[in-house]
């Protein structure tokens, strides 16, 4: 199979199996002349860097080493990065400047935090978790008792970004009798019709929102947008669900409202990652908190590593790659 593009895996090898099960793998090294066998780890080592020399496409994940300009300089023949994880963020400048195509799988990472995060506001807006917790303390309830304002009928949920997640959320939400707000700087008001969702401001979305989901980049001007202010303006009994990065909530605030027990919390991200033992935020009864796995987990990688092979046999057939990134929107994505 002569006629195979040659290629190199880079990435922590732990993660390929997991990305390229046997049917994908095959499928694969049916286009890639590509070596299961050795995944670089540092381009600067003999072997890799003699492997890179002659590859055409590298395909990298979690852990990939930097394609830097030094690195770069004795990669000659390469024409196409193909990132079987998220964010594109870590790839250098100086691959888009050599006119190298870079795909990354995030909208196949998009799939399960966009589930995650319907599941929670489906959750939230039930007040399943405070209702959990009463039932263990008081061990019995009252058949048809009112529990008030729960439930997921007519809610107001605000979406803060129309990220590849904010997107596949704002379609997960089609199927409930759910009001969707959306406030994005990058979005009008023709493209916020189509996305059948009501464009408003961010501090409107705060203050209307039953439920608040943040999906907005981790940019430096987006760090702390839902500050002490924004948080203060949210109704009582709100929920706020963070699945994007934590530098974009006010962790001290956040703390500061939780434990006045005006408001709710879901979070999955935090500020600092990981965050130390005596955080508060790992006693708060009104805070759910998950360690960072809203994204791709266990058999949800072979998702993104199907995404990186049909990219691979579409570049293989000289076919247009689908999900290449572009440069220009660097700055305004995660």
């Amino acid at each position: 199979m002569t006629d195979r593009i040659p290629g190199l895996f880079a990435m922590d090898p732990v993660y390929l199996p997991k990305l390229f099960p046997e049917p994908y793998l095959r499928r694969l090294r049916s286009v890639l002349d590509i070596d299961p066998d050795y995944v670089a780890r540092d381009f600067t080592d003999d072997r890799a860097a003699a492997a890179l020399a002659e590859a055409e496409v590298v395909v990298t994940g979690w852990g990939a080493p930097r394609l830097d300009p030094p690195v770069l300089a004795a990669a000659g023949k390469l024409r196409a990065v193909l990132h079987a994880a998220g964010s594109a963020q870590w790839v250098d400048r100086a691959v888009y400047e050599r006119g190298i195509a870079v795909v990354s799988a995030q909208q196949a990472n998009a799939v399960p935090v966009a589930e995650y995060t319907l599941g929670m506001i489906l959750l939230a807006g039930k007040d399943i978790f405070g209702l959990r917790d009463r039932f263990r303390a008081e061990r019995g309830f009252v058949i048809g008792e009112d529990h008030g304002t729960t439930g997921n009928f007519g809610r107001t949920v605000g979406l803060i970004g129309a990220s590849r997640i904010g997107r596949r959320v704002i379609e997960l939400l089609r199927s409930f009798d759910f009001e969707v707000l959306l406030s994005d700087p990058h979005v009008d008001a023709e493209e916020a019709a189509r996305l059948g969702v009501r464009l408003v401001d961010l501090d409107s979305l705060m203050a209307w929102s039953d439920i608040v989901s943040v999906h907005a980049p981790d940019l430096p001007e987006t760090r702390r947008l839902v500050d002490a202010k924004r948080l203060a303006a949210m109704k009582d009994g709100a929920v706020l669900v963070n699945t994007a990065r934590g530098s974009l909530v006010d962790t001290d605030a956040l703390v500061a409202e939780l434990a006045a027990g005006r408001v709710s919390a879901i979070l999955d991200v935090t500020d600092p990652e990981p965050l130390p033992t005596d955080s508060p935020l790992f006693d708060l009864p009104n805070l759910f908190l998950t360690p960072h796995v809203a994204g791709s987990q266990g058999n949800e990688l072979a998702r993104m590593g199907r995404f990186i092979v049909e990219e691979a046999e579409r570049l293989a057939a000289g076919e247009p790659l689908l999900h290449a990134v572009d440069p220009g929107l660097l700055s305004i994505q995660a």
